[in-house]
């Protein structure tokens, strides 16, 4: 009858203003937020550009899910960034001054997200991957985002992050693991298997029109090392800017010069190298087992070996053997 379903309707409103029912939703909201993030335990990152280090405070970020973790190593002290569309965060990279950090994520239609390190907020968002981000890096000028999709997605975009367009994007042939900037931030350089590509940025410069321009790109000459996996690149500082340096997943440290040629190469004497760091004067490549050795960039003579880190629970200040003191010649 009309009259029952009126008398229904009117019972289900006054159960719901019931004060219980009120009591309870504010007994959740106040625990949501009393609840957060103190520590995070363990580590997501896949490769290389899972892991970042802001150059002017030394705070590392590196990803667990969809949690970014910004650890401060000096105080042991951990701040977090989380995800807001909860994808897992796949490639991390601090700007120049530390003030941001680009990150990229997994999954379908993925996002390139800005975010305020300082105030752990989103600033800006692309997205125009379909199927995920290996590789995102800021230019030296600050200027720009280049972000590379995974093997399923195969884009390379430019973004001028400030205006919120992309100005340039082209596609990869092969898997890529690694990018690096130029000193004067004219150009970048990809790697990956059997692939050392660079990009040009002139054009983009020059540009202003508001749909993404073809971005123009050059393979390296590889020579002998055409069938290698280069896993890491970092493009030279200082004196030796016209160079950029890899290092190969079978254990060579490899330079280029500036007309892209490889110029000279040496064996690490290690089973693999992952991953590549460099300054003015000293250019540092993770090894197999922990390994870290160091070499001069001017002639890639051999510098040193880095003591490997301590097992966990053993006292460093007991240590009182050679083998933990660093070697260099």
């Amino acid at each position: 009858m009309p009259g029952d379903g009126f008398t229904i309707t009117s019972r289900i409103r006054n159960l719901l203003r019931s004060p219980s029912i009120k009591s309870k939703k504010k007994c959740k909201e106040n625990l949501t937020s009393k609840v957060t993030l103190e520590k995070v335990l363990g580590i997501t990152a896949s490769g290389n550009s899972g892991l970042t280090c802001d150059p002017r405070s030394g705070l590392v970020a590196y990803p667990a899910g969809c949690v970014v973790v910004l650890l401060n190593p000096k105080k042991n002290r951990q701040q977090h960034i989380i995800n807001t569309s909860r994808k897992t965060i796949t490639a991390l990279s601090f700007s120049p001054d530390g003030k941001y950090l680009v990150t990229g994520e997994s999954g379908h239609l993925p996002a390139v997200r800005l975010w305020d390190v300082a105030e752990r907020r989103q600033v800006a968002e692309l997205q125009k991957h379909k199927y995920g981000v290996s590789c995102v890096a800021f230019s030296p000028n600050r200027k720009y985002i280049v972000s590379v999709g995974n093997q399923h997605d195969m884009m390379v975009n430019v973004w001028a992050w400030k205006k919120d367009v992309v100005v340039a994007t082209n596609k990869v042939s092969s898997k890529v693991t690694g990018v690096s900037f130029s000193e004067d931030s004219s150009y970048f350089v990809t790697v990956g298997n059997r692939h050392v590509r660079f990009w040009y940025l002139d054009h983009c410069k020059a540009s202003k029109a508001r749909t993404p321009m073809p971005l123009p790109g050059r393979s390296g000459l590889l020579g002998e090392l055409r069938n290698n996996f280069f896993s890491d690149v970092a493009c030279g500082r200082g004196s030796k800017s016209d160079s950029t340096f890899c290092v190969t997943s079978s254990g060579l440290l490899c330079e280029f010069n500036s007309k892209r040629m490889l110029d000279k190469w040496v064996d690490l004497r290690t089973g693999a190298a992952q991953s590549l760091s460099l300054s003015e004067d000293t250019i540092f490549c993770g090894c197999a087992d922990g390994t870290v050795r160091a070499f001069s960039p001017v002639d890639l003579r051999f510098v040193g070996t880095l003591p490997r880190p301590h097992p966990l629970g053993s006292d460093v200040s007991a240590a009182t053997e050679l083998a933990f003191t660093p070697r260099f010649s």
